[in-house]
């Protein structure tokens, strides 16, 4: 993994960093004092960016590419969780974590680039400045309802409602007419995403295609009629 100084980022990439919930109530002084101690990882596809159950002293911010969270189970089963795409924040969790250690791996599925952010540089603003502690709290309670959902998803006991709920989750706000949207990870990794296998994948794809529901190009799937696809698994 290559590192860049801080003081070598281009602006751009702190910029949207500054955008950031965890970042956004941050007086410029105190968001330049974490800024000065914030690194550039230059991540291979396939290349690990840690390691589950190893300590924790950074969190990450992804600026491109696309990384995967993936735990293995106790049959050394790998189990993917999320995937991450340029914008998101993770391992922020670490934080407040006591003992802070990774509960998952984070692994690039293609070159990517995150920034690495010192968790001490970050509690030593939040400790100088408490009030900022309301808007990470805001941020955490986001990511708790949006793992509720998730959680509501992975409970449907059928393969063709979970793959519909999670094809209707990637897309716009607000969409009804006719849609395309990319599968942010492989179909493998999909089917690891929601406790399948990747032929039951395949099966229940074939069968919305059949049903005029979808058409399914490589990693790209267009959606007719959002409408009529959510009926499905209703």
């Amino acid at each position: 993994m290559a590192e860049l100084p801080a003081a070598n980022e281009p602006d751009s990439e702190l910029d949207t960093l500054r955008q950031h919930a965890l970042f956004s109530s941050f007086s410029e002084d105190d968001f330049r004092a974490i800024g000065r101690q914030v690194r550039r990882v230059s991540l291979a596809q396939r290349e690990l960016l840690y390691r589950q159950d190893t300590p924790a002293q950074h969190f990450y911010f992804v600026v491109s590419g696309r990384l995967r969270l993936f735990r293995l189970d106790a049959s050394g089963i790998e189990r993917t969780l999320d995937s991450l795409a340029p914008g998101d924040c993770f391992a922020e969790v670490m934080i407040y974590a006591d003992p802070a250690r990774y509960a998952c791996y984070a692994e690039a599925l293609k070159s990517s680039e995150v920034l690495v952010i010192p968790i001490r540089a970050y509690r030593d603003v939040l400790e100088q400045s408490p009030a900022y502690a309301e808007s990470v709290l805001r941020h955490y309670a986001s990511r708790a309802v949006a793992r509720f959902h998730d959680l509501e998803i992975m409970t449907l006991q059928n393969a063709r409602d979970r793959l519909v709920r999670y094809l209707l989750d990637l897309l716009p706000d607000g969409l009804t007419g006719n849609a395309e949207v990319e599968l942010p990870l492989p179909k493998c990794l999909v089917a690891s995403r929601l406790a399948m296998q990747p032929e039951t994948l395949s099966r229940v794809l074939h069968e919305l295609k059949s049903n005029g529901l979808v058409r399914v190009d490589r990693g790209r799937v267009f959606i007719q009629d959002p409408g009529r696809l959510f009926q499905v698994s209703q």
